[in-house]
């Protein structure tokens, strides 16, 4: 397996570089990777593979995703990089365009021109579970849901979905996509709710919680996902749709006064009462009111569960940001804005 991953040097991405290090049928591990804001090589410090390749290049580029497919002789892809902050999608859409949707769209065509007949070959789009839309108090969204994005991130994530589906059934391009819920862990830039949250705290700064604070989101602890996304790339059934979710409906203001209360605990030293930072602000437009995964799919035919608990895996999160201050502030010190 030569095996191309794009945003390996994203929060999502280096966690899958780290696992996919350790398995023996991975000869090459092609990290293809732009390093905007969001990509950090501190990320996989540590990675070690004899195969390991890192190439600085760009996936509006169609010519250096070309130079890459063929150079290496990619058989695998494993297709992470995205634009993928809502917030930013709304003050600027024409980022998302390019990179989603035209950049799948080069991605695409490179594979299918250096894959022309030949078998033994895969190609596994990441996505996520915003394409669905938004849910009311019940019910959860299944593979077959009909997509209603929200938000310009939404839209170019469906844009792409809707790319990769077109590509297998119009040319037979061997493809999987999957769709996940809101991921938590080590080395997701501190943009994103959690991370923020703690960075807040350390600060003692205001915490912000958008709107009432009641906002659903299902979570899923990052190592739980990428071992996911490995089971799909290699026994997922090409042309189908696999829904990875964690089985954690949290809303964001709970969320946010268990990180509170979880920092209080780990550092006392803080002095306590970190509750008392949660501010509320203005509701940003279009925000979902609820997601929740149906991931009893995925479950069923190739037999993946989460293996962290929502309580496991928060603590350990929390705990991996108070222990790694100096990363936190190595990247976030590097914002484009």
């Amino acid at each position: 397996m030569n095996l191309l991953i794009t945003g390996g040097a994203g929060f999502i991405g280096s966690n899958l570089v780290r696992l996919v290090a350790k398995q023996p049928e991975v000869r090459k591990i092609v990290n293809f990777d732009c390093l905007t804001y969001a990509g950090h090589l501190e990320n996989l410090t540590g990675v070690e593979h004899p195969g390991y390749v890192f190439e600085k290049a760009d996936l509006r580029d169609k010519y250096a995703v070309i130079r890459v497919v063929k150079q290496h002789d990619i058989t695998h892809v494993m297709h992470l990089a995205a634009e993928s902050h809502v917030d930013r999608s709304i003050s600027g859409p024409g980022d998302f365009i390019q990179t989603n949707i035209v950049g799948t769209f080069h991605l695409l065509e490179a594979c299918r021109d250096h894959w022309q007949g030949r078998e033994g070959v895969k190609f596994h789009h990441v996505s996520t579970d915003e394409v669905y839309g938004s849910l009311g108090e019940t019910g959860l969204f299944t593979e077959t849901t009909s997509y209603a994005p929200n938000s310009p991130y939404s839209a170019s994530k469906a844009s792409s979905d809707m790319l990769v589906r077109a590509y297998h059934h119009t040319y037979g391009l061997p493809a999987v996509i999957t769709n996940c819920s809101n991921n938590y862990g080590p080395y997701q830039f501190p943009e994103k709710l959690i991370p923020v949250v703690i960075q807040s705290i350390l600060s003692r700064k205001a915490i912000p919680v958008y709107g009432d604070g009641l906002n659903v989101r299902d979570w899923l602890y990052v190592g739980d996902h990428v071992e996911a996304l490995w089971l799909v790339l290699n026994q997922g059934r090409s042309g189908e749709t696999y829904n990875i979710g964690g089985l954690n409906e949290k809303a964001n203001l709970h969320l946010v006064e268990l990180i509170c209360d979880l920092v209080d605990e780990i550092k006392p030293s803080l002095g306590g009462g970190s509750r008392s930072l949660i501010t509320f602000v203005k509701d940003r437009p279009g925000h979902d009111r609820r997601y929740a995964i149906d991931a009893s799919k995925i479950e069923r035919e190739l037999g993946w569960q989460p293996a962290h608990t929502f309580e496991s895996g928060i603590r350990e999160t929390v705990a991996w940001y108070l222990n790694n201050i100096a990363w936190a502030a190595a990247v976030t010190g590097k914002i484009m804005a």
